[in-house]
């Protein structure tokens, strides 16, 4: 049976340990962090949602929305993540992504478990993003493939689907990452610090949201050379062309505006990822994929200011109701 305490975010919201043994990367025991909202009184479907690098589960007002729709919502945080970082261990450090799936299989079964086998959607932000399409291509291979496993769906919020920055970046640059990533995996690279869109976030800062700045520095958790180096083997897998098996909607801005420190175009826009690459690249997801770009969303859309927020719940729930995820 599975065990739940009280979580942070307060009334309505547990948390549940994963166990998951030893790191194979070596930095101790790892454990994972489900969290789950009061389930609704007649669930028809679940939400599994998975956040990003430098982030943890704390969008109440996302889980609300799936419960009003019927759907049981349960999030995420993933090892050496938000609540499931332990002491000494590097923040959001894996060696490959594909060592997530123990917590995702885990997590799955939960749910599956609690909801009597209704119909997952899974949900996920930024390197969530890579991370769950990479692990429903694995699952697919499997008998029965990812509908047999009781997905329904997919849905990405800018979902990190290749390196931004310069052209070099992604061909020299990241076999130099790579050359230094086998020597000194957990080193930290030397990036210009920006906090400007943790910034645009906060409520310390020029935002209207709370959060745990532990769990999510506003200027995010430094960048080893092992982890960007997990990322770009799962960008090229990507781009070799995934078969998910279930249909999926991705979540954009219709603009990127990078910058080191915040002004008014940093609410309006993506200043994390390259928002081309991620239209370039959707329909590397395989199955039926719909891109929908969100006019003046944040790299999060979900915590978007009011207008590009609600636009892009409506085309969630037009999504949703065009597919009969939950049916």
């Amino acid at each position: 049976m599975t065990r739940w305490e009280p979580d942070e975010l307060g009334d309505g919201y547990e948390q549940h340990t994963i166990a998951l043994g030893d790191d194979p990367d070596g930095e101790g025991v790892v454990e994972a962090t489900l969290v789950r909202r009061t389930a609704p009184d007649d669930v028809r479907g679940a939400v599994i949602y998975v956040h990003g690098f430098s982030d943890y589960f704390f969008q109440k007002e996302m889980a609300e929305f799936f419960t009003e729709r019927g759907l049981a919502f349960y999030a995420l945080d993933l090892r050496k993540c938000g609540r499931s970082r332990r002491e000494g261990q590097t923040g959001h450090y894996v060696s490959d992504l594909a060592l997530y799936d123990r917590e995702l299989e885990a997590s799955l079964a939960i749910v599956r478990d609690e909801t009597g086998g209704k119909p997952v959607l899974l949900s996920a932000h930024s390197t969530g993003g890579l991370i769950l399409p990479l692990w429903l291509d694995r699952l697919n291979r499997r008998p029965g493939g990812s509908r047999g496993a009781g997905i329904a769906g997919l849905v990405l919020n800018s979902p990190w689907f290749d390196l931004q920055g310069k052209p070099w970046m992604r061909t020299g640059g990241t076999q130099a990452i790579a050359l230094v990533a086998k020597v000194r995996p957990t080193s930290m690279m030397k990036l210009p610090f920006t906090d400007a869109y943790g910034s645009s976030l906060h409520v310390s800062g020029h935002g209207e949201w709370e959060f745990n700045t532990a769990f999510k520095p506003l200027n995010g958790f430094p960048v080893s050379y092992g982890w960007l180096t997990a990322v770009r083997r799962g960008h090229a897998r990507l781009h070799r062309g995934l078969d998910i098996g279930v249909p999926s909607l991705v979540l954009r801005s219709t603009t990127s505006w990078f910058a080191r420190e915040w002004s008014p175009r940093v609410d309006e826009a993506d200043a994390v990822l390259d928002v081309k690459q991620i239209a370039r690249w959707a329909g590397c997801l395989g199955d039926a994929v719909t891109v929908v770009p969100i006019d003046k969303a944040r790299h999060d859309v979900f915590i978007s200011k009011a207008e590009p927020r609600e636009a892009a719940y409506a085309a969630v729930d037009t999504w949703m109701r065009a597919h009969d995820i939950t049916a």
